[in-house]
């Protein structure tokens, strides 16, 4: 490995040293050859080419497929004291002459261009006056026709190789199975380049789904009530109605929602876009329109309120979640309407045949993938051809191991039922024969006479439609989708409805509990702790403003994480932290060592003023909601101090939450069964089920448990 590369990697990037295959392929292009890498999201695969363009003489081309994505690198290379740039059609026609001529003169390290720039004439007359280092193809996936990605001025970049051949190109990619790889290394021509697989695991990725019961937004807002309050998030639906309702929804419920989808403006996507990257605590509900490219390390969560359309949409999806390496959720509901949605539209749509039986396909492994019972990092992995030898530990159905049900007798109900009506109607319809709803539809068909009529009567209606989606899931039933969603049997059903075969289904569940994994690695519970992290972050925020940059650019929450937890008290101190390097050691070091000196110094005061502050709004007779809105804080903050309060013996239990003596005896001895010393509530609220708030058990134990 060339010494500079490593120089780059410490001294301008702030890393110690390189991760998964970073070394190698930074190797390979160094010395001239080709490279394909796949590396998971969060990986570290810009390294892959940055460093080889600051190595190699001349300028790193890299090709991105959206603005946004060029825009924010360059302006994370700029604060890192490298001369990179990007020529889009956002510049006005100085500024994009002035950048051709800072890279015909060579001060260019690295330029940004999308490939449709890249495929006209005038700009490869460009390139052919200057020095390039190498071309790097970033979301090369994109030049698969089976992905929801496609670009086609993607498939002509092969024109690098033809035109370009002795220098070096990198293709990279987050998201490819073998097929869409094979298609990158023919339409680019990378036939001979060397392959470079990390493992596709994002451990830091907690995967939860649960089944809507139509209760699916119900569920989202006490997921991010209870894990992610102050976090940003992604939330995807599959319309663009959904996405409005649900942005609309959640802001009225308290947080900052904005909606994204390509039926609105481009100023509206733009302005949204901009405020989730550069505000913190912003949710975007969005359509697969958003997303790729979207280079905002500390995504707390992804939630889908909708099924993706395939394994691949998932794992990209979900991949945005934790690109710092800092724990994440990727949490799901869904339902059998998402199933009759996404196959609806299947079979309505204008493509080839042979492209809707792919997608038919996948639409069914990502079927197959909810309603497993055992790992789902393994049939994850396993999907993109990585076996993982052991469960993860850090899935829904690790964590709490799904139950399962002998269901064949109910199936054959079910299948018996679409039989005995002639494969014609839809779940609703089936689901009231079984129960033997009384209705005038059903004696106009005469089905009140059926042998199938009532036969299912120990289920509820609500389960049924469980049992029926788990059927189709298992594709021994199918939608009829021609025909108003009506069911039809399949080959596979013979079998379970002859009784040569036992069927296991998903018993229905609650929510499913979130890991330990699932929650921030940084300890934010004491007072002090949650002061100096509140005061880091407040401090890069006033930075980035000041650069007109997102405030991921200056640090990561890792780093800020780091520094609260080392506490360093000089530049050398500070400069071993991850992602502190001599640039921003320069330009940042000297303010956030202030904010942790004060905070050293002082480490109390400012949050004793600010419970007491709230201590006398409180006694003056304000309910929490309206502390809250004076204080411009939220109300779990206000409960928090007003905890405080009780456990310092400045309150009493009663004048802060109503509960019945038996309600506070019941949490009072949960708390002392699972309390083991770290007084974290977490374990509490799952052994209870979710039956009491967060606040409320915080009151409870300020007032039940010693300090």
């Amino acid at each position: 490995m060339d010494d500079s590369a490593l120089n780059y990697l410490q001294n301008t990037f702030g890393y110690a040293d390189f991760r998964l295959q970073q070394r190698e392929i930074i190797d390979t292009l160094i010395n001239a050859a080709d490279a394909v890498v796949l590396m998971p999201t969060g990986g570290g695969k810009s390294l892959c080419y940055q460093i080889p363009s600051l190595v190699r003489n001349g300028t790193g081309i890299i090709i991105s497929p959206l603005i946004a994505l060029m825009h924010d690198q360059v302006m994370a290379l700029q604060q890192l004291g490298i001369n990179a740039a990007y020529l889009n059609s956002t510049l006005d026609a100085k500024t994009a002459r002035q950048t051709e001529a800072d890279l015909l003169s060579g001060k260019l390290e690295m330029l940004y261009v999308a490939p449709e720039r890249l495929n006209t004439s005038s700009f490869l007359h460009l390139l052919r006056q200057i020095d390039i280092s190498l071309f790097a193809i970033d979301e090369a996936h994109c030049v698969s026709q089976w992905g929801h990605d496609f670009r086609p001025d993607y498939i002509k970049l092969s024109i690098l190789h033809e035109q370009f051949p002795d220098i070096p190109r990198i293709a990279l990619t987050a998201t490819a199975d073998k097929t869409t790889r094979k298609e990158i290394r023919k339409r680019l021509q990378l036939e001979d380049a060397r392959e470079f697989i990390s493992s596709f695991d994002r451990p830091n990725i907690c995967y939860r789904i649960t089944e809507s019961q139509g209760n699916a937004r119900t569920a989202l807002l006490r997921f991010i009530q209870n894990e992610h309050e102050n976090d940003s998030g992604i939330v995807y639906c599959l319309s663009r109605k959904k996405v409005e309702s649900t942005a609309l929804w959640l802001s009225e419920k308290g947080f900052t929602a904005l909606p994204y989808h390509a039926g609105l403006s481009a100023q509206i996507r733009e302005t949204n876009q901009q405020r989730f990257l550069k505000e913190e605590s912003v949710i975007i509900v969005a359509t697969i329109a958003f997303g790729m490219g979207i280079d905002k390390p500390d995504v707390r969560f992804v939630a889908h309120l909708n099924l993706p359309k395939s394994m691949e949409a998932y794992y990209q999806e979900t991949g945005r979640a934790g690109r710092d390496g800092q724990p994440a959720n990727a949490w799901m509901a869904y339902g059998l309407q998402d199933v009759i949605t996404l196959k609806q539209m299947m079979t309505t749509s204008t493509a080839e045949e042979k492209y809707k039986r792919v997608e038919h396909q996948k639409l069914e492994t990502m079927l197959g993938f909810t309603e497993i019972t055992d790992c789902r990092r393994q049939s994850l992995l396993n999907y993109f051809g990585e076996p993982l030898d052991k469960p993860c530990g850090n899935c829904d159905n690790c964590l709490t191991p799904t139950e399962t049900w002998d269901a064949t007798i109910a199936a054959q109900k079910a299948l018996s039922c679409v039989h005995r009506t002639n494969q014609r109607f839809g779940v609703n319809y089936l689901v009231d024969v079984l129960t033997g709803k009384d209705s005038d539809r059903i004696r106009q068909f005469g089905h009140d006479k059926l042998n199938v009529y009532g036969l299912g009567k120990e289920y509820e209606a609500r389960q049924w439609r469980t049992i029926f989606r788990q059927l189709i899931s298992r594709n021994l039933l199918t939608v009829d989708v021609e025909s108003h969603g009506s069911l039809r049997l399949t080959e596979l059903c013979r079998r379970v409805l002859r009784g040569e075969e036992t069927l296991l289904l998903r018993k229905e569940t609650k929510l499913a509990k979130t890991s330990r994994k699932g929650r921030k690695s940084y300890n934010t519970d004491k007072a002090s702790d949650s002061v100096l992290w509140e005061a880091l972050r407040a401090c890069r925020k006033k930075l980035a403003d000041e650069n007109s940059v997102p405030p991921f650019v200056i640090f990561h929450d890792a780093t800020l994480s780091e520094m609260m937890e080392r506490q360093p008290e000089n530049n050398e101190q500070l400069l071993k932290i991850s992602g502190v390097g001599e640039s921003k050691l320069e330009k940042y070091g000297e303010a956030f060592l202030k904010v942790i000196s004060e905070h050293k110094n002082n480490k109390t005061s400012e949050a004793s003023d600010t419970v007491n502050e709230t201590l006398l709004l409180f006694r003056s007779g304000q309910d929490i909601g309206t502390i809250a809105d004076r204080r411009n804080i939220k109300t779990s903050t206000v409960y928090s101090h007003l905890a405080s309060c009780i456990e310092n013996g400045e309150l009493n239990l009663d004048e802060v939450i109503d509960l019945t003596q038996q309600d506070i005896s019941i949490i009072h001895e949960t708390l002392l069964s699972v309390d083991d010393g770290s007084r974290k509530l977490k374990p509490v609220y799952d052994a209870l089920d979710g039956m009491f708030d967060y606040n409320t058990l915080r009151c409870v134990q300020a007032a039940t448990l010693p300090a």
